[in-house]
């Protein structure tokens, strides 16, 4: 293997972790914007359309060929898929990290493949066949990653990193519950996002061309959630940023975090497919973890770690009985075309789930 073959192998994990990077980043700079005290709807509003405004060109260049197959159905879609996706999910999961850590809502977050493999279940787009070990893997590892929720939200523990040594019973009362109502957001986030894959694995159906898709999508969930901010808050001095900080954290998310981060999910989709980037997931909470703990001074309790690690162990659990799952097909289908059958087609549940930016893809 030449030196050319080697990166080439190699980009793909690269890039991953690069991304990963970058998505912490996105949660470090959200976590201190909040701190401060910027808007939740406004930071949401400011960087969908930022996004919308990057994506844009890109979509006219690429795919403006296929505008003319858009139709009203599909707009509805699109602005359905705007409104829990890239409106009503990013707000219940940054107000999660508002009331939480941006640690604490990343291993939430490694929860979504499993709710959207429950969700795909029960709208009949996925298939658990027990009788294969890939059916057998994907149930325990979803009932593994459900137990691993329920040991972050009820078990607290003592704090390991950054611990204190005398801390008042009342701070204790007010974390836990910040960290209750943190969970109920969170949990709704996940509820939402998974509720997105649903919705737009079909609208890929009809519509297949994601960065229109993308772009439509930002456009209406900055649209949505301008409107939801001025019927919640009508102080309209919320909407200027207030400091170098907050300039930063919307044109950094709204650019890298999603407009770059984007394509690169779409390129590694593309190179090794959902499966390896979903893969990549729990990265970005150890690289959230060192930031929050480095930088912000963040507690890490006994109960997020223990919680984090079961969550990890049943979310790779699913991804490894989906990618089985994923190769039997493939059998499957090249047997059919021999014999002239046909093959259903499962929803991909694996498909990359990269924290608060992803919600912002088609891809995701």
């Amino acid at each position: 293997m030449g030196i050319r073959d080697c990166l080439d192998e190699w980009k793909p994990v690269l890039v991953m972790l690069l991304v990963d990077f970058v998505l912490a980043i996105v949660n470090l700079l959200f976590k201190k914007a909040l701190n401060e005290g910027m808007n939740r709807l406004v930071l949401i509003t400011y960087r969908q359309g930022i996004s919308a405004l990057f994506l844009a060109p890109i979509a006219y260049f690429w795919e403006r060929k296929s505008w003319e197959n858009l139709t009203v159905g599909l707009v509805c879609g699109l602005f359905f898929s705007g409104l829990i996706g890239a409106s009503l999910t990013p707000y219940f999961v940054i107000t999660g990290i508002a009331y939480t850590s941006a640690t604490y809502s990343c291993a939430f977050i490694n929860v979504v493949p499993v709710v959207t493999f429950i969700l795909a279940i029960l709208f009949r787009q996925e298939k658990l066949n027990l009788r294969y070990r890939s059916g057998r893997s994907k149930l325990l590892g979803t009932i593994i990653c459900l137990g691993g929720t329920l040991v972050l939200v009820l078990y607290k523990g003592v704090p390991v990193i950054n611990a204190t040594k005398t801390v008042a019973l009342q701070k204790e009362k007010h974390d836990a519950h910040n960290q209750a109502i943190g969970s109920m957001f969170l949990f709704a986030g996940n509820l939402t996002w998974a509720s997105w894959f649903i919705v737009q694995a079909q609208i890929g159906k009809y519509y297949p061309f994601q960065y229109t898709s993308t772009t439509i999508m930002c456009f209406f969930g900055a649209i949505l959630s301008a409107i939801l901010s001025v019927m919640l808050d009508r102080n309209m001095s919320s909407w200027l940023l207030k400091g170098r900080l907050q300039i930063i954290t919307v044109i950094y998310s709204g650019l890298v975090g999603t407009g770059l981060v984007y394509g690169a999910f779409s390129w590694c989709v593309k190179k090794r497919g959902p499966v390896f980037t979903s893969a990549f997931g729990p990265f970005v909470q150890v690289l959230v973890a060192i930031l929050e703990v480095s930088f912000l001074h963040q507690q890490i309790t006994l109960g997020s770690i223990l919680g984090s690690l079961v969550v990890v162990v049943g979310m790779y659990m699913l991804l490894w009985g989906k990618s089985k799952e994923v190769d039997l097909q493939k059998s499957t289908e090249a047997d059919g075309r021999k014999d002239n059958g046909d093959c259903n087609i499962t929803l991909p549940v694996t498909k990359p789930a990269a924290i608060v930016s992803s919600t912002n893809t088609s891809t995701t």
